[in-house]
């Protein structure tokens, strides 16, 4: 029977029956093949993929450097575990990733397979490391879809529902916004007041934050803000957790987005891009943070798994060899400079934000209330005429672009040009 199926709405027939309404689907696409920025479905139909897999393909789709260390490695050894026995590729990846995040520093890594994983994974190395139990998180900021994840994520539809009780000992404040009307400032006023009337700082493991909140909005931490948020996690002994899963590997211009602010991190977690497409996520960070839990407390039967750990491996070469970072800045200034000029044809669009080629517009009523209904209806415009993009924010209403760092100028342009009719639409 399944041979049979051909065509989109035969698979899609077929999702209605064998996938929970749980599992939420963007587009009603299904896609077969996909090369660079572009993908094509089951009927042959292309689109310009400016999603990337929700930041993972930040190299392209089938990068010939991730592909030939895949089918090397597929050769050699696929699975072992590595609390079993130890394999090349985990080392060596945890040894570059932990000189690219340390600088120098002695840091290490530990590798898993999900980005909620990576972040459980960092408030347990970090409870171990100072004896205490409550973390900070931020309203907006997203962190997976665990329990303690969940917990962690400072949005309520449609991730919490009804899938409390909620982890204890977990506090958010308000993460800034300036175009909302919330600052660095009143930011970090808030964590103290939270300090001074709910948790005190001595109680505290870490702070956990995304130096640009991805599913809340694309929203730039200022460097100001974050370097304070590393000064008072220092003064008062407490881990600060930078989550880059949806922004590092060039997605914001560096190679991590923390890099903007001149700060070192305690604990790092990374995710989606680092494997270019394979299930891989990690947690890097200081050597004797990283040390505090004993033997057997950290690990995970499919994480650092050899395949995707070698497909790291061929990212980082990629990083390194073909100039990633500077073609992402490029595309990054094009992007927004194009989004601007829709801003001002469009009274809708109320602000262009974001950071590298991290760009989104946040779309709004007359009133200047956020408008999630016009988002979708650019999101489908965009799409019948072959552009992917998605929504995000904690009001759904802010369209975000997450194109792969090799995107053509051509794509961008054509890619750019949709939007236009679509926002027109």
């Amino acid at each position: 029977m399944l041979n049979a199926i051909n065509d989109t709405q035969g698979y899609l027939a077929l999702r209605e029956r064998a996938v929970p309404r749980g599992v939420l689907t963007a587009h009603p696409v299904v896609l077969q093949r996909g090369q660079g920025a572009q993908v094509w479905d089951v009927e042959g139909r292309r689109y310009l993929d400016f999603v990337g897999g929700i930041g993972v393909l930040n190299v392209g789709h089938n990068h010939p450097r991730v592909v030939a260390a895949v089918e090397a490695q597929l050769r050699a050894i696929t699975h072992a575990a590595f609390q079993v026995a130890a394999y090349p590729p985990y080392v060596e990846l945890a040894a570059r990733l932990s000189a690219l995040v340390g600088q120098g520093a002695a840091y290490k890594a530990l590798f898993l397979t999900s980005g909620a994983e990576a972040v459980e994974n960092a408030v347990k190395i970090a409870r171990a490391h100072t004896g205490r139990p409550a973390i900070v998180a931020f309203r907006g900021g997203f962190h997976g879809r665990t329990l303690l994840a969940t917990t962690l994520t400072g949005m309520s539809a449609p991730y919490r529902q009804n899938f409390g009780p909620f982890a204890p000992e977990v506090f958010h404040v308000p993460f800034p916004n300036p175009y909302r009307g919330t600052t660095a400032a009143m930011s970090l006023a808030a964590l103290e007041e939270l300090f001074a009337t709910e948790v005190m700082p001595d109680r505290v493991a870490a702070i956990l934050v995304e130096p640009v909140q991805g599913d809340g909005g694309f929203l730039p931490a200022p460097r100001d803000f974050l370097r304070a948020l590393q000064d008072l996690a220092r003064q008062q002994g407490i881990v600060l957790i930078l989550d880059e899963i949806q922004s590092g590997f060039g997605r914001t211009g560096r190679m991590f987005a923390f890099e903007h602010a001149g700060i070192t991190p305690d604990l790092v977690t990374v995710a989606k891009s680092l494997a270019g497409g394979l299930p891989l996520s990690g947690v890097v960070g200081r050597a004797e943070i990283m040390d505090a839990p004993a033997p057997g407390g950290l690990g995970g039967t499919y994480g650092g798994n050899a395949l995707a750990c070698a497909a790291a491996l061929a990212v980082l070469d990629a990083f390194e060899q073909d100039q990633l970072l500077a073609r992402g800045r490029i595309l990054g200034e094009r992007l927004n400079a194009a989004l601007c000029t829709l801003q001002q044809e469009h009274s809708e669009i109320g602000e262009v934000r974001g950071l590298g080629f991290m760009q989104a517009i946040e779309m709004v009523d007359a009133a200047g209330a956020p408008d999630a209904d016009r988002a979708q209806r650019v999101i489908d415009a965009a799409r019948a005429r072959g552009l992917l993009i998605i929504k995000c924010g904690v009001h759904r209403n802010v369209v975000r672009f997450l194109a792969p760092l090799v995107t053509t100028d051509a794509e961008l342009k054509e890619a750019i040009g949709i939007l236009g009719e679509a926002l027109a639409a």
